[in-house]
């Protein structure tokens, strides 16, 4: 890579590979400025959440928050 070249999302990110998915994706909506999709994110893993531990022995302890 020439020294005058632009920084790609890649070439930040490449030297630093540790972290997973989750910093992989905070890393991708930091980048792109798309915050708003934080929320919506967070709502469908708790929703994800929700029905994989509704079918557990948990599922007594969810429903009765609801």
């Amino acid at each position: 890579m020439k020294p005058d070249a632009p920084k790609t999302l890649h070439d930040v990110t490449a030297p630093t590979a540790r972290g997973g998915l989750l910093r992989e994706l905070w890393l991708l909506l930091r980048h792109n400025k798309k915050y708003w999709m934080l929320p919506i994110l967070v709502l469908l893993l708790a929703l994800g959440a929700l029905i994989i531990l509704g079918g557990s022995a948990a599922a007594p302890f969810i429903y009765r928050l609801f």
